[in-house]
């Protein structure tokens, strides 16, 4: 197979060329190194590069500005959401900043009212201290979105689906919208990754991960990525690395890569253990409502079997109160209490109290967020296992 170095082509047409998802999972940017013919791309850990005199280097100065296993990285996260570059940071927050970066006081962002809750904590207590401006609308309805935009308005920032409740917005709906008002959209594709769900394909301007979560796949490292469509996004971004310096480390760089070659087949089992846990909490007497676009009674069931190609593993479920989840939470053996999502796996958390604690019972009662949700990251583990630790945690 004829490897392409570089950043890949981006046309309709020369996509349908390309090799297929997970051969560029594993091949785009992850060539084998030109010095040893080392398979893995090598972790460059040097903090700066040797010049060969005034003004002429070999296009590498200081670690902050760019590295050899970033560039790399880069490349490959591009080429999976079909964009023309990506820049990573060294979080997803972080990510998510350095596009707040690109914009002034004035500047206006319309938004999902329905966030992971570090967005809206970022965007109420820091970013409008800088003059930008935030609205929350519910995105599901791409009508909303259309009488938030304004004169001053920048950036469509939409979570498809939402994180806890599942909302499936659409995105070539929204897409139109803001081009037909010249605005950017911005997808944050965390949940359903590249694998199921491609944004960029449907109109988005920019797209969004916690490499943290999916593409890192394995729980040991922290990191978030902006993949861009044009160069000049990219070149503000790589500006911003620069300038503010959260890039991702070199190590943190490598155990992504690693996560990507394996990304295909594990959110097939992902994918697959999920649909099965879902109807499982469907079925089960302790169980109130099930918040999962793969069951047919999600009100953007149809929607998400449009515009994604699986339907991951993310499932939010309500218990009823805040003593039942506390009692369920106590009693999981298989499954793991904590933070995050994305990993091997299961994982298991409580909205209220950890993921969207920073909303206020107010704020959460606003979007629909109870004390008796619990959101659970299906694992790739053996599902019969999985169901029965959810059955006697629930029973």
């Amino acid at each position: 197979m004829k490897k392409e170095s570089g950043l890949r082509r981006t046309t309709n047409e020369q996509r349908r060329e390309s090799p297929g998802f997970s051969t560029r999972a594993i091949h785009d940017g992850q060539e084998p190194d030109p010095l040893t013919g080392a398979v893995n791309v090598p972790i460059y850990a040097s903090s700066t590069y040797v010049q060969e005199e005034l003004g002429k280097n070999k296009g590498y100065e200081y670690a902050r500005v760019t590295n050899p296993t970033r560039d790399r990285l880069e490349t490959n996260l591009a080429s999976l959401e079909g964009g023309v570059a990506s820049r990573v940071f060294a979080s997803g927050m972080a990510a998510i900043n350095a596009i707040c970066a690109m914009y002034k006081s004035g500047d206006h962002v319309v938004c999902g009212h329905d966030l992971y809750g570090g967005v809206p904590r970022l965007f109420n207590q820091v970013l409008s201290g800088y003059g930008v401006e935030f609205t929350y609308v519910d995105t599901s309805d791409p009508k909303n979105v259309e009488r938030a935009i304004r004169k001053s308005t920048r950036m469509v920032y939409v979570e498809t689906p939402t994180n806890p409740l599942m909302t499936v917005s659409d995105i070539a709906a929204i897409a139109r919208i803001c081009r037909s008002k010249k605005v950017e959209l911005v997808v944050d594709n965390t949940f359903m990754s590249p694998y199921f769900q491609q944004p960029i394909a449907l109109g988005a301007d920019m797209v969004v991960h916690s490499t943290t979560k999916f593409l890192n796949g394995h729980s040991d490292g922290l990191g978030g990525v902006v993949v861009c469509t044009r160069q000049d996004q990219a070149e503000q971004l790589g500006f911003v690395q620069k300038a503010a310096g959260a890039i991702l480390s070199p190590f943190e760089c490598w155990l992504v890569l690693r996560g990507t070659k394996t990304l295909a087949v594990r959110m097939l089992q992902h994918d697959c253990n999920g649909r099965q846990v879902a109807e499982f909490l469907a079925a089960h007497n302790k169980v109130k409502a099930v918040f999962y676009p793969g069951l047919k009674d999600h009100p953007q069931h149809e929607l998400a079997k449009r515009q994604m190609s699986g339907f991951g593993s993310m499932i939010t479920f309500e218990t009823g109160s805040l003593a039942n989840a506390a009692k369920m939470l106590k009693r999981v053996r298989v499954c793991s209490l904590g933070e995050s999502l994305g990993g091997v796996e299961t994982l298991i958390s409580h909205p209220a109290t950890m993921t969207h604690a920073a909303l206020g019972e107010k704020g959460r009662k606003a979007i629909g967020i109870t004390d008796g949700m619990v959101r659970i990251s299906v694992g790739i583990e053996n599902v019969e296992d999985i169901i029965a630790d959810l059955n006697q945690a629930l029973t």
